[in-house]
């Protein structure tokens, strides 16, 4: 799905222009090759001002795009041999979390991650990757069947926050968030987990406490999203640019605060415009945390897990 950002708008003209000047040559004896190599050179500088000096909006804005790569996009390149699990042995199964157990490089591993669509009618299927209680149980009694059998746990997070409707809160919205939590953080095998798109409140922490976190260059992960911290701060939506400036949302901004631990460059212009190299970059980072952590034991793990989360936070006195 093709989507123009505002922030891209000089290099869409561009780029237009470029194909104007193509099609103006095959169809005209012409010569502008001199002019389309000038143009196709101001493009890529062009790109790489825009794309290398991004503002916290603009990231927002390639984290939300519609064709921005998925938790199954990026199994479907990554793992073979995947297995998809269903249900909660509670209530039900929830599409907006899938998992499963699939192969790494030949290493058994469990994969589990929020799951949105791409078109109104996956959306509606996948309630938007907003999850329901059931979604997080469904993820809970992955990880410990992934304990069970020691393999390690990969997630994938990427949602605007857990469900916030009326029936999931009768069925246990925050109990089922806050049990994660804790049972992630006793878990004896090597947790990992990957900020793919918008990484939003509770309803991401639940498949975030981890060894490593990592988070794509443009994803965004914080408590609130712009728009809502803008509504209670300003009392005014319109205002979510400001607010994503000052939230400290973006990967940068984590890395630097000891939130999250490594940034996956992106392919210019954002993961959607090549999953395949994003997919190798997201590899190339599960590769080296495994590396790390499976030298380590379960009671280790346990204590790295604690001890990092002690340590995240950033103050003055």
């Amino acid at each position: 799905m093709s989507k123009t950002m505002t922030f891209e708008e000089p290099i869409v003209t561009l780029r237009e222009k470029i194909k104007e000047l193509e099609e103006f040559t095959s169809t005209n004896e012409v010569d502008l090759t001199d002019e389309i190599m000038t143009l196709k050179n101001r493009l890529k500088n062009l790109e790489t001002e825009i794309y290398g000096n991004m503002e916290p909006w603009d990231r927002v804005q390639v984290a939300r795009h519609p064709g921005r790569p998925t938790t199954l996009d990026y199994i479907n390149e990554l793992f073979e041999d995947f297995l998809m699990l269903h249900g909660d042995r509670t209530f039900g199964d929830d599409d907006a979390i899938v998992g499963g157990i699939a192969a790494f490089e030949a290493m058994p591993v469990t994969v589990i991650g929020h799951q949105r669509g791409k078109d109104t009618k996956e959306n509606v299927k996948r309630n938007f990757g907003m999850p329901h209680p059931e979604g997080y149980r469904k993820a809970l009694r992955l990880m410990k069947q992934a304990e069970k059998f020691n393999r390690p746990v990969i997630c994938f997070i990427d949602t605007k926050g857990a469900y916030p409707g009326k029936a999931a809160e009768e069925r246990g919205q925050s109990e089922a968030i806050a049990r994660n939590l804790v049972e992630m953080a006793g878990l004896t095998v090597p947790v990992i987990s990957i900020v793919i798109g918008e990484g939003g409140s509770g309803g991401a922490l639940a498949l975030g406490v981890s060894n490593h976190i990592h988070m794509l260059e443009h994803s965004t992960y914080s408590v609130i999203s712009p728009e809502g911290a803008a509504s209670i701060l300003w009392k005014d939506a319109s205002l979510a640019k400001q607010a994503a400036e000052a939230m400290k949302i973006t990967a940068p901004d984590l890395k630097e605060m000891g939130i999250i631990d490594e940034i996956i460059p992106e392919v210019l212009g954002g993961a959607h415009r090549d999953i395949k190299e994003q997919a190798k970059q997201i590899g190339d980072a599960i590769r080296r945390s495994l590396e790390m952590l499976t030298e380590l034991d379960g009671a280790k793990l346990v204590e790295d897990r604690y001890e990092k989360f002690r340590e995240i936070g950033v103050f003055t006195e």
